[in-house]
């Protein structure tokens, strides 16, 4: 018989320091759950046993504590992080069916070493699965160690029999104990023989076979008379160190090794853990291991009594939609076909049935069709769609906010499919939708989805094709402008430097800066001297080339990135059609890509120009309206500071206010640079930012900085009241809000890190005010497209950047667009503080934002 004999504690410890912090969506800690599961599978593919035993440690001293009180004095207690994930691993070993295997008084090494030894006696083979080399000397004819670890998020095992071990370390495997006791385990804080290292140590034992042979003829054997010093004095520190680092293979444990065959497998238990954890990627797998195989997936059919739904290729379409009307439908459709469920028949229709496009028409514009599917924006851009009421992709976003795949691939695995003669997606995509629909409800979120996330959908897939007109040929032009500025100013660094090289490099620019001119280096990587913005920025005042550097570099990106990249997206229509993501961001912004026209850089000179090239097409303008210092209004009310709501309400410059109060005099006597200061703690406290950061971004000292912030906090109590209560509130809850529900999880405010917890407490104080922000700017968004439609304008929106929207309009309707943008973004929700938003009009983008 094959036992797989598996250490615990080790592969679980390797996993968790291999693989990063990952949680589910309500905090709870899974990366080394994950690691060990993955492992595990490994081994039983690799070794195929035919029982496994998995030894843990308990928490109690063992005999080697209570021999020596020095043993394992360094270990830390373990990080709370690995703690929570110790008994969810083993539910799910058990509910699989392992044996889990204790013994008090002794350790997991303990328990490998006696099944080894049982192994051997009764001509078994065992295999053993651990992360550390200790169990290297338990290997025999009959006896494999395989070394675990997981490396990149993966697992590696490296297999060691006896050959291996001589390959590696020379000796036999019980001459490592011997090597271990003289020279001891730091890690272990087995003391060896002091002064004796490790390449002394294998020396010895290479030379001389084992520590009694040593001991026996120490005054006679041909070693150097310090050594021989060391081992006398050393001979009790030896075989103590001896016996603490040999495994035991008496441990009073259940040797009868057919009672480690795995047992019946809880198969609703197995689907509950894995489901609680997240892990629908293993789930296929781990519930295959209910069967007893690590490869094969067990069909959902073998698990589960499922739901039978009938299948249908209708022959009258018309009579279809009839039917449909007034129903819940749910529906998946693809370029030619459009599969769809009234939860009691699968319906299946393809283009060249007849009246397929009539029916599409209907069906989808149909509102008295309640309608779920996947990933809708899709489907708004094919069809004039109406009624959807649910989206299992937006859904899965606003329950796992953090995650990055809401693919319905991912999101269906693992999922107990509906039984129909013909397969299909959506056997597996109904189940999803009913579960995802009835979590969004507890979680008090089915507003937010059905009121704001699907209707944007409409919003974005409008967008994106309609686009945004721009000026191919003034694009390239101002390119070769650049290009020429470039130019200038690689030939001015390289008369610096006395010879060319490659600017770009941070290695050869290292050398030009800190061996060729002799300025003071800043900051050391492992590549050597960074030469990063902030490392030149300090290096300013010292050389003129760096100020050069800089600006190369920001031409040189703007040449590169924005004129050669945007005319590589150009479509044939002479518009660039982007791609607006609203599943990308953790506090609900929508982000742009293909290209990023949310990252055109607008705080340069340089950069603003790129605005003129975008423009409106003939016979039509732009409008652009965008919110004034949003977010602090939301902290204001959220927060619900009476001296910010006032100063808000009269419209007078926040920043100035602020820094008249900071700084004890009227608003008339505070100069730029105080208003500056004011200003960066304004926007800082909404970040979270502390005095150190402070001091550097304002450049004044951390006392002073200190001293701001204080100020501030004073003036604006009910914010420092509000920052501290909804960090206090996250701790309890484990997740922040929006004012809309929008959630996001926050599990490091429970970790035993310090910088970890201080990251979930900035961003406990920021994503609800960033979050409730971009809420606003998508019901503005959803307002301005529905009002346009409502009063038949052909004004259309095209993007959306931050707290800005853009809106083409023809002529004759600027100004009336310009009134409805400004009236629909300032009363997109009610709030203590009012919403500014004027609308500018121009030609271009540039001329539209002045």
């Amino acid at each position: 018989m094959k036992l797989l004999v598996i250490d615990g504690n080790s592969i679980l410890n390797r996993a968790f320091y291999g693989i990063k912090l990952l949680t589910t969506k309500d905090g709870q800690y899974t990366n080394a759950i994950y690691g060990f599961m993955t492992t595990l599978l490994k081994l039983l593919e690799e070794s195929s046993p035919e029982a496994v035993a998995v030894a843990f440690d308990l928490k109690a001293p063992t005999f080697r504590h209570k021999a020596y009180d020095g043993y394992k004095s360094n270990r830390k207690g373990m990080p709370e992080e690995l703690a929570m994930q110790m008994q969810p691993l083993k539910d799910l070993l058990t509910a699989l069916g392992y044996a889990i295997v204790t013994c008090e008084g002794f350790e997991a090494d303990d328990i490998l070493g006696t099944l080894a030894h049982t192994c051997t006696e009764n001509g078994h083979e065992c295999m053993i699965a651990t992360g550390d080399r200790d169990s290297l000397q338990l290997v025999s004819k009959t006896v494999t160690v395989r070394i675990a670890a997981t490396k990149m998020g993966k697992p590696e095992v490296t297999l060691y029999d006896e050959a291996k071990i001589m390959e590696v370390y020379g000796v036999t495997p019980p001459q490592l104990i011997d090597i271990k006791a003289i020279q001891g385990d730091t890690s272990d804080c087995i003391p060896g023989v002091a002064g004796i290292g490790e390449k002394g140590a294998k020396d010895l034992i290479g030379r001389f076979g084992n520590l009694d042979y040593i001991y026996q003829n120490l005054d006679t054997i041909d070693i150097k008379q310090g050594i021989r010093k060391k081992l006398t004095e050393g001979k009790d520190s030896a075989y103590m160190s001896r016996m603490l680092g040999t495994i035991r293979t008496d441990a009073p444990i259940d040797t009868d090794i057919s009672h480690y065959i795995q047992s019946f497998s809880d198969v609703s238990r197995v689907e509950r853990i894995i489901t609680e954890l997240e892990f629908y990627k293993l789930k296929p797998k781990l519930l295959a291991l209910c069967h007893g195989n690590a490869v094969q997936e067990v069909p959902a059919d073998d698990i589960v009594n499922t739901p039978v739904l009938a299948y249908c290729e209708p022959d009258n379409l018309m009579e279809l939609y009839d039917h449909l009307k007034g129903r819940k439908v749910d529906f998946l459709a693809e370029d030619t076909t459009l599969t769809l469920s009234d939860g009691k028949t699968v319906y299946a229709l393809h283009s060249l049935m007849p009246d397929f496009g009539a029916f599409q028409e209907r069906f989808f514009h149909d509102e008295s069709i309640l309608k779920r599917t996947h990933n809708s924006k899709p489907v708004f851009a094919a069809f004039d769609c109406h009624g959807i009421v649910f989206d299992t992709g937006l859904a899965a976003y606003l329950l796992e906010p953090d995650k990055k795949d809401y693919s319905l691939d991912r999101l269906t695995q693992g999922i107990t499919a509906y039984q129909c003669e013909k397969e299909t997606p959506l056997l597996q995509f109904i189940p999803l939708a009913d579960a995802l629909e009835k979590e969004i409800a507890e979680k008090k979120q089915s507003s937010l989805l059905r009121d704001i996330e699907i209707p944007l959908a409409r919003v974005l897939a409008s967008m994106e094709t309609i686009g945004f007109a721009v000026d191919k040929s003034a694009i390239a032009a101002y390119g070769v402008q650049l290009q020429k500025e470039a130019d200038s100013l690689q030939k001015s660094i390289y008369d610096h430097a006395g010879y060319e090289f490659n600017i770009n490099s941070p290695k050869q620019l290292a050398e030009v800066l800190f061996e060729k001119l002799g300025l003071p280096a800043k900051k050391k990587t492992k590549s050597g001297y960074s030469t990063n913005a902030e490392v030149l920025e300090e290096l300013r005042p010292y050389h003129p080339v760096i100020g050069e550097i800089l600006e190369y570099r920001t031409v040189a990106k703007l040449k590169s990135t924005y004129c050669d990249g945007l005319v590589k997206v150009i479509g044939s229509d002479g518009r660039i059609h982007s791609c607006f993501n609203q599943t990308e961001t953790r506090t609900g912004r929508i982000s742009s890509t293909e290209p990023n026209l949310q990252n055109i850089p607008v705080r340069t000179e340089r950069g603003r120009e790129f605005r003129k090239f975008f423009t409106a097409k003939e016979g039509c303008v732009l409008v652009d309206a965008d919110y004034s210092q949003i977010e602090l209004r939301v902290l204001a009310h959220m927060a619900n500071d009476q001296n910010m709501i006032e100063a808000f309400k009269e419209n007078r410059d926040i920043h100035t206010a602020t820094a008249a109060k900071v700084f004890h005099m009227p608003e008339d006597f505070v100069t730029p640079e105080m208003r500056s200061r004011a200003k960066a703690v304004n926007f800082g406290i909404v970040y979270g930012i502390g005095a150190f950061s402070l001091s550097k971004d304002i450049g004044v000292s951390r006392k002073e900085a200190e001293r701001y912030i204080q100020e501030y906090l004073s003036l604006y109590a009910g914010i420092d009241r509000y920052l501290k209560e909804v960090v206090e509130q996250a701790k309890k809850d484990g997740y922040v809000t929006t004012m809309f529900g929008r959630r996001r999880y926050l599990p490091e405010l429970s970790s035993s890190n310090h910088n970890l917890r201080a990251f979930g407490e900035r961003v406990a104080k920021n994503m609800p005010i960033q979050g409730t922000a971009a809420d606003i700017i998508k019901i503005a968004m959803i307002r301005v497209f529905d009002r346009l439609q409502k009063e038949h304008m052909k004004a259309r929106l095209i993007l959306q950047v931050h707290d800005e929207l853009i809106v083409e309009a023809p002529v004759e309707e600027a100004d009336k667009t310009a009134r409805i943008l400004s009236e629909e973004m300032e009363n997109a929700v009610r709030m203590n503080v009012p919403l500014p938003a004027d609308a500018g009009i121009g030609k271009t983008w540039f001329e539209a934002k002045k």
